[in-house]
């Protein structure tokens, strides 16, 4: 009896190691544009985009997470229901601290079947414009003189 116990339950563990998840499929969602070219922008300047999509399905599709490639990357979820028809947005922030050309990823993850689908951030950062103004002289009276 041991034997047979032991043999079903070695059968039925192989038997689950070949076991597959049905392949995933592209979530129903169309973007207005899956990368964002922020041209060449000022240091330090408004770093804040947005990425508009709609739901072309027939079920109400539910964002996981929005993850940013890097730290200077910062995505954010308006809304993580989607419902058929509507429109929703991922805000991301990319630091305009950082000078020079640049491409970032976004990662969006769904609830579900559905394959992962990826957001694309470029552009250029100037460099920190130099002070143009000399700082002012304190003048608390005129100097002394020397004999």
């Amino acid at each position: 009896m041991k034997i047979l116990s032991f043999s079903l339950a070695f059968f039925f563990s192989v038997l689950s190691c070949f076991a597959q998840d049905s392949p995933k499929v592209d979530a129903p969602i169309s973007f207005e544009s899956k990368v964002i070219d922020y041209g060449t922008i000022d240091y330090n300047s408004n770093g804040e985009r947005k990425f508009i999509f709609t739901n072309n399905g027939t079920e109400a599709i539910e964002i996981e997470r929005a993850k940013g490639s890097c730290g200077c990357t910062v995505p954010t979820i308006t809304k993580k229901i989607i419902e058929p028809g509507d429109t929703g947005e991922i805000s991301v922030k990319y630091d305009t601290k950082r000078v020079g050309p640049f491409t970032k990823n976004v990662t969006l993850t769904f609830k579900g079947n559905y394959k992962a689908t990826f957001l694309t951030i470029k552009g250029n950062v100037n460099k920190k414009p130099a002070d143009t103004q000399a700082p002012e002289k304190e003048n608390n009276g005129a100097p002394l003189e020397k004999n």
